[in-house]
């Protein structure tokens, strides 16, 4: 940018310079154009008079004649102001201006500090829409824009763990994980026992997997019971992380303590019995696998009538086009279930490579990115598929998506096939 500025101050320097030289460059032309006139003129009537072909008495009056002529037009000259070339001046005029606003469009800056103000300004309008739920939910556009004005506001006033947080959750929804995970870890150095900051931070480190995270997630969650023993998100995902584990009997006993806890008319009652129902699956939990053995069929005989149900899910037959994959080897597969209306956070996510040809892809109830905001809490959602440039959930230019049509997870499991061509 510095150097478009540089270039552009040149280019007004340089017009500068015409419009205040050329005017006295054309007037010294046309006075130094009648000397040499005047000078040629009495030239040939010397020699006229020494050939003589010219009196003496007639060389004189000529001369005398001659140079009146002369001292009249420089008087006039003098007193005549120069014509202004104002046509020349205005064509450099937009020459100039046409290069610094192509120059200045092309860099784009003006969008972005654009962009910038508007950010700043509606800051706290965002914090109550996104905080507070007054108003509309922000769309991903101003979802980005919250971003950008949390940073700033982070870079001017120095550290905020609120800041810190939200823009965590900002991260968090558009698949900037690992963003999302140090924007947390510096809000739990300023405020390390704050519940719903150990929670989504712990959410975070699931998605991102591994055994390390698992760790950091379980111990994250165990400060969070220390502050609240029975804080059900907690115990949900303690749950979760138990059957990643392997260790369905503690599993089992977190899921229990979470449906003591809850009315039966809860719409998480349904989710979490249908996540016991799997347990059983497993040969760790003695009571649960004895209670199987007599009432559900072998796992090797089990079909799709007899298997227990895993929540709400959304099979999808995904086909990629050999040419699409190759162009775009290095991008990311987001597919994404999202709610027709309301909040733009994503229902379910699977972040995967990108690979030519079919293959087959599940979103299920167990991929929630918020407590209480999955595949069970909604009824209308879409499905899109996009080949991500950035590697994130947000959208950037020129990135392929496929997008499907309003399916209805209340006759859940929904199969769908979508095409990248």
């Amino acid at each position: 940018m510095i150097i478009n500025l540089v270039f552009a101050a040149l280019l007004l320097l340089l017009f500068a310079t015409a419009v205040i030289f050329w005017p006295q460059r054309i007037k010294n032309g046309l006075s130094q154009s009648q000397k040499e006139l005047f000078s040629e003129r009495l030239q040939l009537l010397v020699q006229a008079r020494d050939y003589g072909e010219l009196a003496a008495e007639d060389f004189s009056t000529a001369a005398a004649e001659l140079k009146s002529q002369f001292l009249e037009q420089e008087q006039q000259s003098l007193t005549t102001p120069t014509k202004r070339h104002f046509k020349l001046e205005w064509l450099m005029l937009v020459a100039l201006l046409l290069v610094v606003g192509v120059s200045y469009s092309f860099n784009g800056h003006y969008r972005q500090l654009s962009d910038w103000e508007t950010a700043q300004q509606s800051l706290p309008a965002f914090g109550e829409r996104a905080l507070l739920n007054k108003g509309e939910p922000l769309s991903e556009h101003e979802v980005t824009l919250f971003g950008l004005a949390l940073r700033t506001k982070l870079a001017n006033e120095g550290d905020d763990a609120v800041a810190w947080y939200v823009l965590g959750r900002i991260w968090f929804s558009q698949g900037m994980v690992d963003e999302a995970i140090e924007s947390f870890e510096r809000a739990l150095r300023l405020t390390p026992d704050r519940s719903n900051l150990l929670l989504s931070y712990a959410q975070a480190l699931l998605v991102n997997e591994g055994a390390e995270n698992l760790q950091k997630a379980a111990r994250s969650l165990g400060r969070v019971l220390e502050l609240d023993p029975a804080n059900q998100d907690a115990l949900s995902m303690l749950a979760l992380i138990a059957q990643e584990r392997g260790d369905f009997a503690e599993a089992k006993a977190a899921w229990q303590v979470v449906l003591a806890q809850i009315p039966a008319d809860d719409p998480r009652r349904s989710m979490i019995e249908q996540q016991m129902a799997q347990l059983p699956a497993a040969a760790n939990s003695e009571a649960m696998a004895n209670t199987s053995a007599n009432t559900m069929p072998a796992a090797s005989t089990m079909t799709d009538a007899t298997r227990p149900a895993t929540g709400r899910q959304i099979s999808i037959e995904l086909t990629i086009a050999p040419e699409l994959a190759k162009k775009f080897a290095n991008a990311t597969l987001f597919v994404v279930a999202k709610a027709v209306q309301g909040s733009p956070m994503p229902l379910a996510v699977q972040k995967l490579p990108v690979v030519a040809g079919v293959q087959q892809i599940e979103l299920t109830s167990a991929m929630v990115m918020q407590p209480g905001w999955g595949l069970d809490n909604v009824d209308q959602v879409l499905v899109s598929a996009r080949l991500s440039q950035s590697g994130t959930v947000s959208k950037t230019a020129g990135d392929p998506e496929v997008l499907s049509a309003a399916l209805d997870l209340s006759k859940s499991p929904i199969k769908l096939s979508l095409k990248m061509e």
